[in-house]
């Protein structure tokens, strides 16, 4: 099968969300490193939203998908990770306070989706899983999507 590269960044990053880490075609992951784009992928859940944030930021940083030195890096990922969690909370990043949870499978997708190079390196973050009553079976299913330039 031959797909065509596509370099729109919020798609790819979406695409490695929904999938995850185990079912993700490795044809699709040999394409993304050839197009030149720097990803990782992980799942996070929680009540608090700031371990939500970190298990994503910790996750960036140890895949080298951001610099941990550089600090227009990480405020690039954190805007990108709260974009994607109002998607998810639809508005009111509120958790634990509210009584609510998250389980969610997440991707950090870094590159050049513009054909200019000076647009320069973009970051997008994918949330995919649950929130709900921290009680089993009352969740539901939400999405998120971030996107923010470097």
């Amino acid at each position: 099968m031959d797909i065509k590269p596509d370099f729109r960044i919020g798609k790819n990053a979406m695409l490695l969300a929904l999938f995850g880490e185990d079912k993700i075609d490795q044809h699709f992951i040999k394409q993304l490193r050839e197009q030149g784009f720097i990803f990782c992928q992980g799942k996070t859940g929680s009540m608090e939203t700031h371990k939500v944030v970190a298990a994503i930021e910790t996750a960036a940083k140890a895949n080298a998908v951001i610099e941990s030195n550089l600090y227009r890096e990480t405020h690039s990922l954190y805007h990108a990770i709260m974009e994607a969690l109002h998607g998810v909370t639809r508005g009111q990043v509120l958790l634990g306070s509210v009584l609510r949870t998250v389980g969610l499978s997440f991707s950090v997708l870094r590159g050049k989706p513009y054909e200019s190079n000076d647009e320069g390196e973009w970051i997008a973050v994918a949330l995919y899983g649950t929130i709900g009553a921290p009680v089993k079976g009352l969740e539901h299913e939400a999405i998120g999507l971030g996107i923010n330039h470097i």
